[in-house]
């Protein structure tokens, strides 16, 4: 394919800028050094890059094949294509890879080698964000779960702690098995290859940066040019001499971030390596979009100077299943949101926007290179609306309980996503507890003798609920779920889910059965129905609608309560009514003609049945109901009394 080389009036214009800044003897010695990473295939000649031997300026957009349905990927890259760019870039998701430690899977939306060979067909070449670290708002970052039942991870996370750099370095030569004959030099479209990701703004362990350096040329990765990212005030923290390095930066900062890249790495090709035209959702948070016309000040300031460009995302697509993150960019924890729409360019259900129009004219109108067609877009069917007619409660549904005298987290126990369930039976009445929990994440339900006395939430904060009750010893049971586990900041190192102890009235409880709940498919519902008196309890619902044609639709959720929605046994994400998010969206690929067969876990609702609909378009800005009054404790808990003669469920 042909890459855009920048003008000759913008070469001039670039060279007349670096001339301005003092090119001590420090820079130089840089210079030479990236001349020393110039490779056969693409690198760099003084202050751009070389395709080829040929002048390019890179045009990515960003775009994560665990994000997008299969079936779609040749679509959506011929839409990016489509929009002027001429390059693909990607994260690599460590944990979809290697869910269990040695246990791999590159199979179906997992399979990156023919994600990368999609692009390749599609015209596009290929930045490979290898990490081991992506961010991404993708759960834990995209580092597997698994590595917190270590508890060395606490200090040793991202650092050359040999706990955490050895399975590193097992999981990087096992990535390069898979994808390292596809870089440019072995004849493959992967121009570069990025280590690590934005680590100037975790720490500054030019060691450990280094350590991953010799890691990532020993396995393989040095046949396409190695790199690093960071935004612009951690370039210094993050970079790795004689490593090429780019700039992540967003609306208004264009002039700022390429002038802070230029100083701190002078004489290297100027390269946005994200601009964000958007942003990510968080629950319970208010919907995000971002301007068009500042935006595109920032593209033709960026491309005026020649710079490089990555967009992230051009399109975001869905964190499908448990695989959202979450953040702690509000001041504190809240979990994103199912839609990573992030008010891309190409939006969630792969439509061209108003902004990919906009970009669209901006790009073409500096490479001068003629407009491809825009390729049609699925058809989206609206589905009228149905019934959850059938449920269980989770209590009928629970498998054999782990006996453990003291509580232990999803990771103990070899669980990653879903929930955990900790039962305990009291040995005398509860008079007046003050229940406490030690570590609760991220959202505890809290129930006597199966009956639901109350909920703490992280993202308030909260760990103590107030118990009266009156009867026998009651039966206690605390079902967590995991919102999702940070993905970024060091507070990473302790997102262990589940709870780490408990104590009612001053006494620590012990001798625990834990239910492990990962939800990777759900039970086979019966035909039995919820009673008035049985809920709130978490419960399972199943229902069915029958299609003619299939095709995109968004499923309507805003009459659920808190959990998980299932299709055809795949599971679509998380639903949560305190907002923005209202609807799921639904792939074609993912519906068949015929029987289609729906199951939610909501373990919120007061509902006894449940009805869902398909929407023709998404709804991504609800305002939140009054959260705090209809399920959020105060800090001290609500004082709860409860009769515990009978229990309502039986006791496993």
């Amino acid at each position: 394919m042909k890459m855009t080389p920048p003008s000759r009036a913008l070469q001039l214009t670039r060279r007349q800028a670096l001339a301005s800044l003092a090119f001590t003897a420090a820079a130089a010695a840089t210079h030479k050094i990236f001349a020393q990473n110039r490779v056969s295939g693409f690198g760099i000649e003084g202050d751009h890059f070389v395709l080829k031997g040929k002048p390019v300026q890179v045009l990515s957009g960003e775009m994560h094949y665990a994000r997008v349905p299969r079936a779609y990927w040749a679509t959506r890259m011929k839409m990016i294509r489509a929009m002027g760019l001429n390059t693909l870039a990607t994260y690599v998701f460590w944990n979809v890879h290697e869910p269990k430690p040695g246990v791999y899977d590159f199979t179906d939306n997992n399979d990156l080698v023919t994600f990368i060979k999609v692009a390749e067909s599609e015209g596009l070449h290929v930045l490979l964000r290898a990490g081991p670290y992506s961010c991404a708002e993708w759960e834990f970052g995209g580092f597997p779960a698994w590595l917190l039942a270590d508890p060395k991870m606490n200090t040793a996370l991202r650092t050359n702690d040999p706990a955490f750099m050895q399975p590193v370095e097992r999981w990087m030569r096992r990535l390069a098995q898979e994808v390292g004959s596809l870089q440019i030099e072995n004849g493959g479209p992967i121009i570069a290859t990025q280590i690590e990701n934005e680590y100037g703004n975790f720490s500054n362990d030019h060691a450990y940066m280094n350590h991953l350096r010799d890691i990532f040329v020993a396995a393989g990765f040095n046949k396409s040019l190695l790199y690093t990212v960071d935004p612009s005030r951690g370039l210094a923290a993050g970079e790795i001499d004689g490593i090429f390095s780019g700039v992540n930066f967003g609306t208004g900062h264009a002039e700022t971030a390429l002038n802070t890249l230029a100083q701190q790495r002078p004489g290297q090709p100027l390269f946005a390596t994200e601009y964000w035209p958007g942003w990510f959702d968080l629950w319970g948070h208010p919907h995000e979009t971002r301007p068009i016309d500042p935006q595109l000040a920032d593209l033709d300031n960026i491309l005026s100077r020649g710079s490089s460009l990555n967009l992230y995302m051009v399109h975001g697509g869905t964190s499908f299943g448990m695989m959202a993150g979450a953040s702690q960019s509000t001041g504190s924890y809240r979990g994103n949101v199912t839609s990573y729409d992030y008010d891309a360019p190409i939006d969630e259900a792969g439509h061209p926007t108003k902004k990919f129009k906009a970009y669209r004219d901006l790009i073409l109108s500096h490479t001068n290179e003629r407009a491809l067609p825009v390729p049609e877009t699925p058809p989206v069917i609206a589905i009228p609306e149905f019934t959850l007619s059938n449920s269980a409660t989770l209590w009928d549904h629970l498998p054999a309980p782990i006996a453990s005298e003291q509580t232990q987290t999803m990771e103990q126990l070899g669980q990653s996503y879903g929930y955990i369930l900790y039962r305990k039976q009291l040995t005398s009445p509860i008079r007046g507890g003050r229940l406490q929990m030690d570590g609760m994440q991220d959202f505890a339900s809290i129930y006597i003798n199966g009956r639901f006395v109350g909920a703490l939430d992280r993202h308030f904060n909260e760990d103590v609920i107030n118990l009266v009750a009156s009867g026998p010893p009651p039966r206690i049971d605390i079902l967590v779920e995991n919102t999702g586990r940070l993905n970024s900041t060091k507070y990473m190192r302790n997102e262990r889910k589940g709870i780490r102890g408990a104590i009612l009235d001053g006494t620590p409880l012990k001798d625990w059965q834990i239910y492990s709940l990962p939800m990777q498919t759900p039970p086979a519902i019966g035909t039995k129905h919820l009673t008035p008196d049985t809920v709130p309890v978490p419960h399972f619902a199943s229902g069915s609608f029958v299609l003619a044609t299939v095709g995109d639709t968004f499923l309507d959720v805003r009459s659920l309560g808190k959990g998980l929605l299932w299709i055809n046994g795949r599971c679509l994400g998380r639903f949560w009514n305190i907002g923005p998010q209202g609807t799921l969206y639904l792939p074609a690929p993912w519906l068949k003609k015929g029987r289609n067969d729906v199951v939610i876990f909501d373990f919120v609702s007061k509902a006894t049945t449940h009805k869902l609909s398909g929407l023709t378009k998404p709804i991504l800005d609800v305002t939140p109901p009054a959260y705090e009054a209809d399920i959020k404790n105060q800090s001290d808990g609500p004082s709860t009394t409860v009769n515990t003669g009978k229990p309502s469920t039986p006791q496993e």
